[in-house]
């Protein structure tokens, strides 16, 4: 896996993630850690963070450690399958989510992100499948 720090990270984060607040903490080949501050708008009408929140930082955090982990073969990632399960919802503070690695295979990677409030507590849980393909190097498909 390629050697970035989490500032490194975040630093170059753009679009959705940047939207929504995602801020890589921690990143190493064997885990991954993320938060998103509680606010207004990431909440649906009720005051709960939104899924989509969830399953996008899932998504992001999980793509990003396997194309890191892919690149230096030339080959790039991009999600394929977001399951998430709700636990209980967080309304104020920060959302805390650790993402490891189950199976890091030669077209997909699979990951479990895991989401906890500021007390700790587990409030989802995502399984994360990455597609692991050849990069622009290797030329169109079916080529």
């Amino acid at each position: 896996m390629s050697t970035h720090s989490a500032e490194e990270i975040t630093q170059h984060m753009m679009g959705f993630d940047v939207l929504y607040g995602l801020s890589i903490t921690s990143f190493k080949a064997d885990e991954v850690r993320a938060e998103v501050p509680v606010r207004k708008e990431i909440c649906q009408p009720f005051g709960l963070v939104h899924g989509g929140v969830y399953a996008s930082i899932a998504e992001s955090i999980a793509s990003l450690a396997t194309a890191l982990g892919v690149m230096e073969a030339g080959d790039i990632a991009m999600g394929q399958s977001n399951a998430t399960s709700f636990l209980r919802p967080i309304t104020q503070g920060t959302v805390h989510a650790v993402a490891v690695p189950v199976h890091r295979g030669r077209t997909t990677w699979v990951w479990d992100v895991s989401f906890r409030d500021d007390q700790d507590r587990l409030c989802a849980v995502t399984r994360m499948t990455i597609a692991v393909r050849p990069g622009q190097a290797a030329g169109p498909p079916g080529a």
